[in-house]
């Protein structure tokens, strides 16, 4: 057991009975009352948000988490096949846990997973891709407008809104986080 002043943001503890990890911790020191932590966190299961205050001495279980780098193999049902790039060792992992980004996976490329006790609790895809244009309208002559966007669609299936000078065939790099076009790759 560890004391409240030990939780860092990004923590994972076990909170009432379920895995919550820490996504903002605050020191507060209100006037002449005492002082207590500030705590918010996501449900690792649920996705759900709870906040909660601590005392300064009160005594949290801070959940010993392996994260390790896994390949993506492929897909299968609602679970994705990772393997360990150590041991070749083969996981299931729901495809909940890598969030919207699990749209931009392509496979053979790198993920995040942590476990704790063998059970996967949390899933992180790379933070950009790197993904080839499939289809896209070619862009009309003089409709050059400010920052005019249109349809695309990349390799994995995903459809995002890329500037008109790209065409298909085009390597484009993607933020996995918003799904935004961020530059056309040079090859």
């Amino acid at each position: 057991m560890s004391k409240a002043s030990e939780i860092k943001n990004g923590n994972i503890l076990r909170f009432n009975g379920d895995l919550v990890q820490v996504e903002e911790f605050i020191h507060r020191t209100p006037g002449n009352l005492r002082a207590f932590y500030q705590a918010r966190m996501r449900n690792v299961k649920s996705g759900k948000l709870v906040e909660y205050r601590f005392r300064t001495d009160e005594e949290v279980e801070i959940a010993r988490v392996e994260t390790s780098d896994y390949q993506y193999l492929y897909e299968d049902g609602n679970d994705l096949v990772i393997m360990d790039n150590a041991t070749y060792e083969q996981h299931n992992v729901p495809k909940f846990l890598f969030g919207n980004g699990v749209k931009f996976l392509k496979e053979g490329m790198n993920v995040i997973v942590a476990f704790e006790s063998d059970e996967p609790i949390m899933a992180k895809v790379p933070a950009s891709v790197e993904l080839e244009v499939t289809y896209t309208e070619p862009a009309v002559k003089g409709d050059t407008s400010t920052n005019a966007l249109k349809s695309a669609t990349v390799e994995t299936g995903a459809e995002i809104r890329v500037p008109l000078f790209i065409n298909i065939g085009d390597k484009v790099k993607i933020d996995t986080t918003s799904g935004a076009y961020s530059e056309r790759v040079k090859s």
